[in-house]
């Protein structure tokens, strides 16, 4: 099976090959340089579910409040603290 560069770098892909990749148009291929040669796969599309178990669970749930305040402490050591906003007059 081939296919032809074009002048902008680009290769269609025939379509039998879309079809055993199982790709579709907006999907991202993958190429993996081997010796002598490449190896082009799909890169799979992540979903959230699939993150589910993939940190262990923490050591202590946190509140809101815990979480918020980190949050804003967080910001604070990057960003410095914000500077009170003067109020225009009505």
């Amino acid at each position: 099976m081939q296919a032809t560069l074009s002048s902008k770098s680009q290769v269609t892909l025939p379509k039998a090959l879309q079809q055993w990749l199982g790709v579709r148009k907006g999907d991202k291929l993958q190429f993996i340089l081997e010796e002598g040669g490449a190896r082009v796969q799909k890169v799979s599309r992540g979903s959230f579910e699939g993150l589910i178990g993939l940190l262990p669970p923490p050591a202590k749930a946190h509140s809101v409040e815990e979480m918020n305040q980190s949050i804003g402490q967080a910001l604070a050591e990057k960003h410095g603290t914000p500077k009170p906003r003067k109020r225009r007059a009505a």
